[in-house]
């Protein structure tokens, strides 16, 4: 099996299983109580905290457990812009955001809130100049991607964080699910309020991830309930699956470390196979890019014909992102860049890990142009 559906989700790591199963089979009490037990989890809850904290450079006390990136995305666009509605009731957003940060804008829509959702050039790119131009006196929230999950895109985040310091008043949240462990980022240096993490992008399980919310920002919880996690996201904490992701975060930031230029030339090996088959288009830039996904199209063949023809031969790719892939709409991020709706329908993701290797891009290269080639002909 070669698996290249990295975007969608990893593979969780052993030692990380072994301490989920550790943790609630052995430290199962519940945070909030009083007993040994219970401070035994806490204690724990602590720890994953702090480790992550370090891991991603901020203080422990602005690091909050949630369920993953869509409610850390949720959280902060709506926590933020409810607590500030009366401040101003304007927010800016790309055109090529993932589902939970397009879909929470469309709600604050319908609830009185203007959004402004700015345009990309053919690389799927904004720019912060357009940022910048399209600030109003009632803005109070930016959000924008560090990493489009469909083709790879690195946004300009340091750029509007430099310009935004101008304007203390404004927010700025950053989805970084696709980045972090691939496409590095300084959460101070570029003025960023709110970050959001999910651990099953980088190997640790499903159901976990955490919102980065810089000291001093207030937002509107979401959820009424025990007020756990200081107030800002009441539930039982997920104990065992924070632990999970510390480990996780530090075991995929070391990977980074070691095999970062080996996925470079395995993508490298990939994106040259893949203009050498005929009708192949890729939409992933060069530039600017994060070093694990390749976006392409094949001219006259549906996306999901050719991913269900290349799972007969045990290659496992993708669409556009996980939640929209079944949909079967084109791509919005493709058709935002310019790309013609016929192309769009066509997109394959190709998304890597750093257990992906050499000798399996070159295997799918050749798969890749042996399906085009039999399904060519079939449609013929």
């Amino acid at each position: 099996m070669i698996y290249f559906d990295n975007s969608a989700t990893t593979k969780p790591y052993k030692e990380v299983l072994d301490s989920f199963v550790t943790v609630s089979s052995e430290f199962f009490g519940n945070p909030s109580s009083l007993h040994s037990m219970g401070g035994q989890a806490e204690k724990l809850l602590s720890q994953a905290r702090e480790q992550i904290a370090q891991l991603i450079k901020v203080k422990p006390a602005e690091l909050y457990f949630t369920s993953g990136g869509t409610e850390s995305n949720n959280l902060a666009i709506k926590g933020a812009a409810l607590l500030n509605r009366n401040k101003g009731r304007h927010l800016i957003t790309s055109s090529v955001e993932h589902a939970s940060v397009q879909a929470a804008m469309e709600q604050l829509e319908r609830d009185g809130f203007e959004i402004t959702y700015l345009p990309v050039d053919e690389k799927g790119r904004v720019s912060a100049g357009a940022v910048e131009k399209a600030i109003k006196k009632e803005t109070s929230l930016i959000s924008i991607m560090q990493v489009n999950n469909e083709v790879g895109t690195v946004q300009p985040i340091k750029e509007i964080g430099q310009m935004l310091k101008k304007y203390p008043t404004i927010l700025f949240h950053v989805d970084t699910v696709q980045a972090i462990g691939k496409v590095p980022l300084s959460l101070s240096e570029n003025r960023v309020d709110f970050c959001s993490l999910s651990a099953h992008k980088f190997h640790g399980l499903k159901g976990t991830g955490a919102l980065f919310i810089r000291g001093g920002t207030r937002i509107q919880p979401l959820f009424s309930g025990g007020n756990q996690e200081r107030m800002v996201r009441s539930g039982t904490e997920n104990v065992a699956g924070a632990v999970a992701m510390a480990k996780a975060l530090r075991m995929t930031l070391a990977k980074s470390e070691r095999e970062m230029e080996r996925m470079k030339k395995i993508q490298s090996i990939l994106r040259t196979g893949l203009n050498g088959i005929e009708g192949v288009q890729i939409h992933t830039p060069i530039d600017n890019a994060a070093p694990h996904i390749i976006n392409f199209s094949i001219k006259g063949i549906k996306s999901e014909v050719f991913i269900h023809a290349l799972e007969q031969k045990g290659i496992f790719v993708s669409t556009t992102s996980a939640c929209s892939s079944k949909k079967k709409s084109p791509s919005r991020t493709l058709l935002a860049m310019g790309v013609p709706e016929a192309l769009a329908e066509s997109a394959i993701r190709i998304s890597l890990s750093f257990d992906n290797t050499e000798d399996e891009a070159m295997t799918a290269i050749k798969a890749f142009e042996d399906t085009a080639n039999q399904l060519g002909r079939v449609m013929k």
